[in-house]
């Protein structure tokens, strides 16, 4: 690349390179050009046929007022003659109010039950309206009664229609209508990618063919365009996704580009969600090239998509060699990332896999799900307790004999730590504390604490709870035979209590999505990423360390808000508002997952996504010290605990003084 404000020419091919550039704004500029006129087009026709419902209601409430109207020969023409001199007016009420109310701004295939009382209150208003203007005015009966009757079948005609409308599109009748049903092997697919996914993918829906028919691929490579793939011919490129949707009466569409990532894997999905066909990704990109037709070769896309982040790749043989033949136990097993831990250890074949958590109903149904999966008979035990209860602990040591523990169970949600810090240091430090003692005294081999990049340079309760974990882990290693490591990773994709699942369902209530600051960055990974990496982690062991996971580049709320809204079908500021509430107490714009003295000294593992941070000094003598101060202080206010936070970690500023100011 050169450098602006230098005299040498550009490289090489750099003005060819700009033209194709060019070329293609332009194409995708046309394009998009072509798609909003074609919105506007439906709109306005909607808008017409919403217009002649409005008179035709109106005239069918006067009709149905006249069968017990007495003197019916003259009632009906001096009404009717009222009703064709009112009829503008009224018409044009109702028409404005479901422009204000933003009727056409409603994607139906989303609706729910908050844009049916929309719809209602857009009828409401004007009758409401035109009610008190005849009793002010006009005084004709159409009115009274007439006016109440054709507002309800303004409501069921303008809503019916549109219901029919999301019938069609969505529901395996509406597919039938078409000419298409979800069954039927016949319905015509798009492939997405003219590569060996894309082959694959087509041989797939050949061999089973409840897949549906392949008719059309899309591919950006020129020398591809026209040629044919088993069969089937490549017709365009990925731009071209929606034309070709169209052209083909495409019932859905698979992405089997497993190379798509970032901002141009989210692109494409905007194109085939914009569809409104059925829209399915590869479920295994490794199983690319086998042969036969698998069961579940394709999922539907999700908001781990977004991420777009490469596989995790595993060492099975190392942590099968500590899992396999084993006792696990698994604290908070119920808890997201715990049961997806819990899943991912039975496919290592333990001796016996213990849940361990303090709410039944979550381990019930983890339970349920494995026995299902696993059989019966498998070797899974849920055992009730918290991590608070030394004695619990111990009796559980004592029953089962563990061998590998993995800590989940704690209290993660920052705001409301900042408001209960007592209870943050009961459960995550004295808790850690005890299953720390619990697990070296009953000979406990390996022992994987989960931390968080809240406990790097901590700002909230929380944080400093987990990075007083983290020492906890150090100390232990250093004082018994038992393999102490923690693991530290950044937000996970789905787990509770984490933004997406937010703002899915402020998205499904019909918004507004809320979010802190529009500057607020995170890291993210998928439950299932997060899982493997602690289980590989685990694998590693060296005893004291504090394995740092690679997540990636750090993603944008507001960007992953705005995508999320528009996987549902609705347009950011459009038709969803996107509300600004502000920074939450303890709450960081920017999360790190090292100190800055860890930042030189980090060095990667024998796993590309794993890294190891130095260990730190820690004088144990203090350390204990001040950590019974810190138990005494919880056992009697909230304020003595912040203060003996701030004092073990320097760099965490309290903010219960702002809280308390709140009304």
């Amino acid at each position: 690349m050169y450098l602006q404000g230098r005299c040498e020419p550009p490289p090489a091919g750099c003005n060819k390179r700009r033209l194709a550039a060019g070329e293609l704004r332009g194409r995708i500029l046309k394009k998009e050009t072509k798609r909003k006129g074609a919105i506007l087009l439906r709109r306005g026709l909607l808008f017409m046929v919403d217009l002649l419902i409005v008179c035709f209601s109106f005239y069918l409430g006067l009709l149905l007022r006249a069968d017990g109207a007495p003197d019916v020969d003259v009632w009906w023409p001096h009404n009717l003659a009222l009703l064709y001199e009112n009829l503008p007016w009224i018409a044009a009420l109702y028409m404005l109010s479901f422009l204000v109310g933003g009727l056409y701004t409603i994607l139906w295939k989303y609706a729910g039950e908050r844009d049916l009382f929309r719809l209602a209150v857009m009828v409401a208003v004007p009758t409401v309206a035109v009610y008190f203007v005849n009793r002010l005015f006009v005084h004709g009966v159409l009115f009274n009664s007439a006016n109440c009757i054709a507002a309800v079948f303004i409501l069921l005609f303008v809503g019916g229609l549109r219901l029919v409308w999301r019938m069609f599109l969505d529901h395996p009748l509406g597919a039938a209508l078409r000419g298409v049903t979800s069954n039927d092997p016949n319905r015509p697919m798009l492939i997405v990618g003219a590569g060996e996914a894309g082959a694959w993918a087509i041989n797939v829906c050949k061999s089973n063919k409840t897949y549906g028919h392949p008719v059309v691929v899309a591919d950006d490579a020129p020398e591809k365009l026209n040629q044919t793939i088993h069969g089937v011919p490549v017709k365009g490129t990925l731009e071209d996704i929606p034309e070709l949707c169209t052209r083909y009466n495409i019932y859905g569409i698979i992405i089997a580009i497993p190379t798509l990532r970032g901002s141009r894997l989210n692109h494409v999905i905007d194109l085939c969600m914009s569809t409104h066909c059925k829209v399915q990704v590869l479920s295994d990109p490794q199983s690319v090239g086998t042969a036969g037709a698998p069961a579940h070769a394709f999922r539907e896309v999700n908001t781990a998509d977004f991420l777009s982040r490469d596989e995790v790749t595993l060492d099975t043989e190392k942590i099968s060699g500590y899992l396999k033949d084993k006792v696990v136990l698994v604290t908070g097993g119920g808890g997201s990332i715990g049961s997806e831990l819990c899943r991912q250890v039975m496919r290592f074949g333990p001796a016996k896999l213990l849940i361990f958590d303090i709410y039944e109903n979550c381990a019930y149904e983890l339970q349920m799900e494995l026995q299902r999966k696993y059989g019966r008979e498998a070797p899974i035990e849920v055992l009730i307790g918290s991590i608070r209860d030394k004695k619990r602990l111990d009796e559980v040591f004592e029953t089962y004999h563990p061998q590998v523990v993995f800590h989940a169970a704690a209290h993660k949600h920052v705001p409301l730590m900042e408001v209960s810090p007592a209870e943050a240091v009961k459960n995550n430090v004295m808790g850690t504390k005890n299953l720390l003692t619990s697990a070296s005294e009953h000979g406990v081999e390996r022992l994987v604490q989960l931390s968080t990049d809240k406990a790097v340079n901590p700002t909230s309760v929380m944080g400093c709870t987990k990075r007083l974990c983290e020492m906890l882990i150090q100390t232990f290693a250093r004082n018994t035979e038992m393999k102490c490591v923690a693991v530290r990773f950044g937000n996970v994709l789905g787990s509770h209590g984490s933004v997406i699942p937010l703002f899915e369902a402020q998205i499904k209530q019909g918004g507004p999505v809320t979010l802190t600051d529009p500057n607020i960055e995170r890291y993210f990974m998928t439950i299932p990423e997060a899982a493997q990496l602690v289980l590989q982690a685990g694998a590693l062991a060296e005893s004291g360390s504090i394995y740092v996971l690679d997540m990636g580049e750090p993603v944008k709320i507001i960007d992953l808000a705005r995508q999320l809204i528009r996987f549902y079908g609705y347009e950011p500021g459009v038709n969803m508002e996107i509300k600004i509430v502000g920074l939450r107490p303890g709450e960081k714009l920017y999360e790190e997952l090292m100190m800055d003295e860890e930042q030189d000294k980090m060095r990667r593992t024998q796993h590309n996504k794993i890294f190891v941070a130095p260990p730190r000094d820690i004088k144990l003598d203090q350390f204990y010290q001040e950590l019974q101060e810190l138990f005494a202080a919880a056992e009697h206010n909230d304020e003595g605990v912040v203060r003996q936070l701030q004092k073990m970690i320097p760099t965490f500023t309290p903010v219960r003084d702002q809280l308390k100011t709140k009304p």
